[in-house]
């Protein structure tokens, strides 16, 4: 089996509903998503992937839909104001937990036919989350 990784530096905010710590208010990271990809051969190329595809699609949905948004619970009583003020927001189902953004992320490089295996979330330099859906 063969793997390729791409980190995607990334700044977002967000906050934890239903949370009894300091990640229950509005605050930031400079997020880390590493996303892993297998292949049992190589193409033509001698490739898993061409690491230039994975920041073309991947870091560009990035880039576009969640660097420098606050990613919000689409239930989080915060959203009407900061929208009404016409902050950028990328809302989600459920709480915006490192773990919940590594899926999200797996899902769209997924969605888009790149044969991801997991997605890492460095939400910290000490700290992060993994997204690998079971076989």
């Amino acid at each position: 089996m063969f793997r390729v990784t791409r980190q995607i530096d990334f700044c977002y905010g967000h906050r934890l509903l239903n949370y009894d710590g300091k990640c229950r208010y509005l605050h930031g990271h400079n997020g880390r998503a590493v996303i892993a990809i297998e292949a049992e051969s190589l193409d033509d190329r001698g490739m898993v992937m061409d690491f230039s595809d994975i920041k073309r699609v991947v870091s560009r949905w990035i880039d576009d839909q969640l660097d420098h948004r606050m990613i919000l619970c689409r239930r989080d009583p915060a959203v009407p104001m900061l929208e009404k003020l016409g902050e950028p927001l990328f809302l989600i189902d459920d709480n915006p937990t490192a773990e919940n953004i590594a899926k999200l992320i797996y899902e769209f490089a997924a969605g888009q036919g790149f044969p991801v295996v997991e997605c890492n979330l460095w939400e910290t330099p000490n700290c992060f989350a993994t997204y690998r859906p079971t076989k």
